[in-house]
């Protein structure tokens, strides 16, 4: 059983037998675990785990790596076993506690700047290996969360640490200069910093004990195996339904959306799009963006992760401003200047991967891919994929 504390008192229990059974111990809202889990109701019931539960799980390269630890350890691995394994080291406003927890909160010297300057495999593995039972972080791409200690400030904070493989390669300058671009469109990103030998790219956690996080997937009440179904309509109609302050909200999500499809990110699915919400819930609100990287430069068949209006192409900006008009409540004149806000983000996105191919000749078959198809994207039309005709002008190394 794990029990589940919001500021040092005892708010509910999570335990699974045939079942998981999340039981609060009273009805102070105020001591909810989520948007998703109100203290509105004693008892959550579910064959499978709860959805908000799940998005703390890891999925992809780290799940390999805790299946081989947990089966050695215990000779099996569930989904219950993996979050009470991981749950006394999630940070934010709800603490979890297990009985018999051994594992040390001790903080470990290891600074920002080491890290960026020695971003190699042998680097990577002991990061992931020094804070193994502090991942509680999705997504299916080799990453770790570290805490980190900053030179100036002598705090520590938490980082989530990407590097890739040879399937994706330089996906950290990819993912690194694609949020750049989105930060040109006035989206707030959360701070990042490419390493020195571009292995890794290091982001500051946006989530903290003032403001929690909770991703879009476990407000629908859907498991990650569901993170591709669903549409970019339904992700507004539930943001507009959260948010204080919609006039705002509404356009940074318009904004978010656009330049995923200008960008051509196809991974743009219900886990990479959530609230912050403030310890009372008084404040909600959309985070930093996070998680765009342009997808179709690896994968030319790519697609975008979620439906607009019924269907997964790239679509135009005529149909994005539909969007705009429909589902996010602006009106032709915002839905407009947003979108146009976006596109000159773009052009301005590829001068600088321009310039950075210039500095960085080995980014050269990865950024040329990245500059073609954003300028595909400046012509404001409807594509199902990425032409064949410019995909053979590309050179394969």
């Amino acid at each position: 059983m794990i029990d589940i504390l919001h500021k040092e008192k005892k708010i509910a229990t999570l335990k699974k037998d045939r079942e998981f059974v999340l039981e609060y111990l009273d009805f102070n809202i105020t001591d909810s675990i989520s948007l998703s889990l109100p203290n509105s109701q004693k008892f959550y019931i579910s064959q499978e785990i709860i959805p908000y539960f799940e998005t703390f799980l890891p999925e992809g390269y780290l799940f390999e790596i805790f299946k081989n630890y947990l089966t050695k350890e215990y000779g099996y691995i569930d989904d219950f076993l993996l979050f009470k394994f991981l749950s006394p080291n999630i940070e934010g406003r709800i603490k979890y506690k297990i009985s018999n927890n051994k594992r040390s909160n001790q903080e470990i010297d290891l600074d920002l700047d080491s890290i960026l300057n020695s971003d190699t495999k042998d680097t990577f593995n002991y990061i992931l290996q020094t804070f193994l039972d502090k991942n509680s972080i999705s997504g299916v791409q080799p990453k770790t969360l570290a805490k980190l200690k900053d030179k100036e400030s002598l705090k520590y904070k938490d980082y989530i640490i990407k590097t890739w493989g040879d399937e994706f390669k330089y996906l950290a300058e990819n993912e690194y200069l694609t949020m750049k671009t989105l930060e040109l469109a006035n989206l707030e990103i959360p701070q990042l910093y490419l390493s020195k030998n571009k292995n890794f790219l290091v982001i500051e956690r946006f989530d903290s004990s003032n403001f929690s996080f909770e991703e879009i997937i476990s407000l629908f009440g859907k498991l990650r195996v569901k993170k591709y179904s669903g549409s970019y309509e339904q992700i507004a109609k539930i943001v507009y339904k959260y948010v204080n302050e919609p006039t705002i909200e509404m356009k940074k999500l318009f904004k978010l959306i656009v330049m995923n499809y200008l960008v051509k990110n196809g991974d743009a699915h219900l886990k990479n799009f959530g609230l912050l919400y403030s310890d009372d819930f008084s404040q909600i609100k959309l985070p930093p963006a996070y998680d765009v990287v342009t997808t179709t430069a690896y994968i030319y068949t790519d697609k975008p992760a979620l439906t607009l209006n019924g269907k997964k192409i790239w679509h135009s900006k005529e149909s994005l401003i539909n969007f705009g008009i429909k589902s996010c409540y602006l009106t032709q004149k915002e839905a407009e200047f947003l979108y146009d806000e976006c596109l000159d983000a773009l052009k301005k996105g590829i001068k600088m991967v321009q310039e950075y191919v210039r500095q960085n000749p080995h980014f050269k078959s990865i950024g040329d891919k990245m500059i073609d198809i954003w300028r595909l994207s400046l012509k404001n039309k409807e594509h199902k994929e990425i032409p064949l005709e410019l995909r053979r002008t590309w050179k394969e190394n």
